[in-house]
């Protein structure tokens, strides 16, 4: 089995999934017969599945609270083909008091992005697997609902971001090349696999140990340090593997991407490998330790 392949496939993860999907749903709906098996998908849907029917209780909604009860995949199947492609808009994200960042939850209002933005997902999601099959395996399982936000021109700034409360969801602008969306995948679902990863060993990473970020030229908190040394490294890895089958004006952003992602990497490798110590489960900390050196290797 490729490396990448290896390092996503973490079996405390696999449980995961299983046991917390359960959970939800029989929390949404207890007289449901449960599945003999759970994955990632149906973990990610889940979570919007309880997200949603917990606002239409509070908001004394029966009839989109019953409709979350009849929809345990909460109408992904109206988006498309898997990734889930929707593009809500910055307008269409909630801003709750419960989350410094804005999302958008799946609900029976929820309408498919135009096909156009569900084909250029599926161009990028099918582009992180034929960069590796580890690569694909993490996008599949942690970017399964995928929010699209503002279109941007080549070389603009372009937003991303994931959170806990909806594991499994990516929000991000985009461009009209699906090799950039796919690095952008890659990144947030990374960010998900690694909440995962660390929820299912059990780790309490020390507030107080505190390590330089290159990417943020500052000071942070060792859990957000090691997020960045895997997320990071992950965008690399898989820009290295499709940056020959590019041409043009996307092949020379991304080539520059790679170059400015070797230099702030470079300064990491010792503080990294004392971050590492703060992991106490030892297949995640030597799945974090593999993908940092490979990509210092580019």
């Amino acid at each position: 089995m490729p490396l990448l392949s290896r390092i996503i496939d973490f079996a405390p993860l696999r449980a995961l999934h299983h046991d917390r999907t359960r959970r939800l749903r029989e929390i949404v709906n207890p007289g449901a017969p449960p599945a003999e098996r759970y994955d990632a998908r149906h973990y990610a849907l889940s979570h919007h599945v309880f997200e949603g029917a917990e606002a239409a209780a509070r908001a004394g909604d029966t009839e989109t609270f019953d409709w979350y009860r009849t929809h345990p995949d909460a109408g992904a199947e109206r988006l498309g083909a898997p990734p889930a492609v929707l593009a809500p808009g910055p307008a269409g994200l909630v801003r709750s008091p419960a989350s410094e960042t804005p999302y958008h939850v799946l609900g029976p209002r929820t309408a498919p992005a135009p096909p156009e933005l569900r084909d250029l997902t599926a161009r990028a999601a099918a582009l992180a697997g034929d960069a590796d099959a580890g690569l694909g395996r993490l996008v599949a399982d942690h970017a399964v609902v995928v929010c699209l936000l503002r279109r941007k021109r080549l070389g603009e700034t372009l937003d991303s971001w994931s959170i806990t409360r909806l594991p499994g969801t990516v929000f991000c602008d985009h461009t009209d090349e699906p090799a950039v969306l796919a690095r952008d995948l890659v990144h947030e679902a990374g960010h998900s696999w690694l909440n995962d990863a660390l929820t299912a060993v059990h780790a309490k990473i020390d507030d107080e140990a505190r390590f330089h970020s290159p990417w943020k030229d500052a000071v942070r908190p060792a859990y957000g340090f090691l997020h960045a040394c895997w997320s990071f490294p992950l965008m690399m890895l898989y820009t290295s593997a499709v940056l020959e089958r590019l041409t043009g004006d996307v092949r020379r952003f991304l080539g520059a991407y790679l170059d400015e992602q070797r230099r702030l990497l470079a300064p990491t490798a010792g503080d990294h490998a004392e971050a590492l110590t703060l992991v106490p489960d030892a297949g995640l900390r030597e799945r974090l330790r593999a993908v940092h050196r490979e990509a210092l290797a580019l």
